[in-house]
């Protein structure tokens, strides 16, 4: 009798280092993993953010150049295979579409239908905070960067907070980034 409860104690401790270890060993791998996320997106703003010089048209005027294609419901600056690109989501009636504004001249440089699965749910719930917006995304980027001197608006993206629409909008000075929230109604 003593024998087994020395091999259910021992049993117990066994299993108990081993949940400790596991529990350890998983703490080790993700925290691993999200400093390489924080890498990944601290050397893509890095980049981004020596591009941006370049880029003579602001994402307000972006926005209003997209607006041929539908209403802009984001808007944003970034590295396509390395080069500086402005891509705005825009919506007409039920068709989403990707606008390339030339970011030099301001000029579209394309407009192409969105069909990519991932692409298409980011612009179905960016339209439904939109459609509870009072303001347009250019207002309210517009406020953002003058309530914030010598900010550049790098991107906004509406998204519903409880039932309010907001945008999310990010700004970068000299190379830091900040993102601010700006009530869309």
């Amino acid at each position: 009798m003593r024998e087994d409860t020395t091999n259910l104690k021992e049993d117990a401790s066994m299993r108990t280092r081993l949940i400790v270890g596991l529990t350890v060993m998983s703490a080790w791998l993700l925290g691993g993993q999200m400093l390489a996320a924080q890498d990944a997106h601290d050397k893509d703003h890095a980049e981004l953010a020596k591009a941006l010089p370049s880029a003579k048209v602001s994402l307000t005027e972006g926005l209003a150049a997209s607006a041929r294609e539908g209403t802009p419901i984001s808007g944003k600056f970034e590295l396509e295979e390395g080069k500086l690109q402005l891509s705005v989501y825009t919506m007409k009636g039920d068709t989403f579409s990707e606008v390339i504004v030339d970011h030099t001249t301001g000029q579209v440089a394309k407009a192409e239908r969105i069909t990519d699965a991932k692409d298409l749910a980011a612009a179905t719930a960016q339209r439904a905070a939109m459609t509870k917006a009072k303001q347009s995304l250019q207002t309210v980027v517009d406020a953002a960067v003058k309530a914030h001197a010598g900010m550049r608006a790098v991107s906004v993206f509406p998204a519903l907070k409880g039932e309010k629409a907001v945008a999310e909008i990010t700004l970068s000075k000299n190379g830091a980034f900040m993102t601010v929230s700006e009530p869309l109604e």
